[in-house]
């Protein structure tokens, strides 16, 4: 094949496979039938700081009050904000291809909407020794962390993420059913539906936690907040998220 030739066709092989992979990328980010995407893969649109708080009383606040606690939360000059700059010099959160990227520090990831009855797709890939969890109406939490880590097995990392981890020793959910984490590098899928107060997990296609009372864990005498924000949560260590669909459920 003539030189001039041969470049054009590597030129038309690199940009057909390209073509390929974005048009894969842009099939994997679509929700499925009656589902939306939280995180649309370009921007935290709809997303905003949080830490662990209750919910009641930010909504207690004069919307005065609520504006300001939030933008301390998630302004890029508020130090421990959301979008902080980390010692890498980029923000405590960044996108980077398709993943929804938190280096471990800064304000949780918080949607600006509140949800009541749902069901929650994600997809999320960690290190060892990383720390995290997702928040359900602003409850912690579906437990995520390194399930290797001796150090934390007293605590029950050696059981696997998944558990509703702030739920009372001995209650129901807060220790997962089965161990069903992958090994770091890989992704992992949680599936999770809250009805009222009670919770079900599937990670992995596994069956973590069955229909477990999520506890109140700011007043444990309360019953969770009837709607609340979902919030992904920073602990010291990085991870990424994609795939993040919620579903609404009537009651």
């Amino acid at each position: 094949m003539h030189r001039t030739a041969h470049r054009w066709f590597r030129s038309l092989v690199v940009t057909a496979f390209a073509s390929l992979a974005l048009g894969t990328a842009v099939q994997a980010a679509q929700p499925p039938a009656g589902f939306t995407a939280l995180f649309n893969g370009k921007d935290l649109k709809g997303w905003r700081g949080g830490t662990t708080f209750d919910h009641r009383k930010l909504l207690a606040m004069t919307p005065e009050q609520r504006a300001e606690q939030i933008k301390k939360w998630t302004a890029p000059d508020q130090k421990g904000s959301m979008m902080e700059m980390g010692k890498t010099g980029k923000p405590h959160w960044y996108i980077e291809g398709d993943d929804l990227v938190n280096d471990g520090f800064g304000a949780y990831a918080t949607t600006e909407k509140d949800y009541g009855d749902f069901e929650l797709l994600l997809e999320y890939k960690t290190v060892p020794l990383a720390d995290s969890g997702i928040y359900l109406r602003g409850v912690p939490q579906v437990q995520i962390w390194d399930y290797t880590e001796k150090a934390k097995f007293k605590l029950g990392a050696d059981k696997g993420s998944g558990g509703l981890w702030n739920n009372s020793p001995g209650a129901p959910g807060k220790d997962p059913l089965v161990l069903a984490d992958k090994p770091f590098g890989e992704w992992n899928k949680f599936r999770v539906i809250m009805k009222g107060e009670n919770v079900t997990v599937w990670l992995n296609d596994k069956l973590v936690v069955d229909n477990a009372k999520l506890e109140n864990y700011y007043d444990r005498k309360l019953p969770v907040p009837e709607k609340g924000p979902i919030q992904l949560q920073t602990h010291g260590g990085e991870i990424r998220w994609r795939n993040i669909f919620i579903k609404e459920l009537s009651k």
